[in-house]
């Protein structure tokens, strides 16, 4: 069986239960961290003991407990920030590093491509990363849930459209990393979420906000 040319590399950090993320290229070394929160030390001890050196930082979306350590860890790396075009002015500690980004846009690093995916429903700029087969989800998918709609900026209409119209095309063998370790478990694949996820499972936007939200 042939090495997969990328690495990643999942840590449960704080007490919110944030899973924070390392995308690391094996050839080059070079690496993204998927939202950097809590720790900055420990993001960087990480991707240290692995042998990376982080050049990206990826954002699913700029809810505090996803980019609380990110000033300290850009006090210790130089890494481009990549955020949905729509938060990125909420980043005000990071303006010289941000790269603002649309859905369908593509980062390489080495000889990993790594794609956004525009996921609005929990916040207007909520984003997934698809790597190959592979999807880090944020907030936006859980596993057996989804992100909340009720929060400021929280739309529950545009999360129906998310899930149904974007998440649920992917292949059924694509690996889900969620954005929080609420399961008994820290992984699921997108075919298992298909058929157990109950908000993935409604037939129509009408019982999505029934369910979702109760009207």
């Amino acid at each position: 069986m042939t090495m997969s040319t990328f690495q990643i590399i999942q840590k449960e950090i704080g007490p919110m239960q944030n899973f924070v993320y390392l995308i690391g290229d094996r050839e080059t070394k070079a690496a993204a961290i998927v939202d950097p929160g809590w720790d900055a030390d420990e993001i960087k001890k990480v991707a240290d003991e692995a042998g990376y050196t982080i050049a990206h930082i990826l954002i699913s979306h700029t809810h505090f407990d996803h980019v609380n350590a990110l000033r300290d860890l850009l006090k210790q790396v130089d890494a481009q920030v990549h955020v949905h075009k729509s938060e990125a002015p909420y980043l005000k500690e990071a303006r010289e590093n941000i790269h603002p980004v649309e859905s369908g846009d593509i980062l390489v690093v080495g000889a990993t491509k790594i794609r956004f995916i525009h996921t609005p429903g929990h916040t207007p700029g909520s984003q997934c990363f698809h790597v190959d087969d592979n999807l880090v989800s944020g907030d936006t998918l859980f596993i057996n849930g989804c992100g909340r709609c009720d929060l400021p900026g929280g739309n529950p209409e545009e999360m129906y459209d998310s899930l149904k119209n974007k998440l649920m095309k992917l292949n059924d063998t694509t690996i889900l990393y969620p954005g929080h370790n609420y399961a008994h478990h820290p992984t699921s694949t997108l075919g298992d979420e298909k058929k157990n996820n109950p908000y993935m499972l409604r037939e129509s936007l009408a019982d999505f906000l029934r369910f979702r939200m109760g009207y």
